[in-house]
């Protein structure tokens, strides 16, 4: 059976750059800008890092995100489904870096899964 730790956290932002200087400051996080993805990595140390997603109707104002590490999205959205979850974003590409999928609790709460990309020895 795998484990399956919070590996990345996704904070809303109006401004990504804003945002990127507010946590740079107040807790001196490494910040690493994607433009094309529109997008901002942070490094936060001690414990997982995490990005800045831009406000939009799918991500408010306010939205903080975890993604938990599986093995197989698939299945884990398949079983968040059989216990009462509903999926909110299937199995999606991150090119070049693995795969995503978010899915809803019973309770409404949005958790994100994630499963990297096995890189060449």
């Amino acid at each position: 059976m795998s484990t399956h730790p919070i590996v990345h956290i996704e904070i809303s932002a109006q401004n990504l750059e804003a945002a990127a200087h507010f946590y740079t400051e107040l807790f001196g996080w490494k910040i690493d800008p994607m433009p094309e993805m529109y997008y901002a990595t942070f490094e936060a140390e001690g414990g997982p890092g995490g990005g800045f997603n831009p406000v939009s109707e799918r991500i408010p104002a306010g939205l903080v995100l975890i993604y938990v590490a599986t093995d197989d999205v698939e299945a884990s959205l398949a079983k968040a489904v059989a216990l009462g979850g509903k999926v909110i974003v299937p199995k999606t590409e991150i090119p070049n870096i693995g795969w995503f999928g978010v899915f809803t609790d019973p309770t409404g709460n949005s958790i994100g899964l994630f499963t990297g990309m096995q890189m060449p020895a």
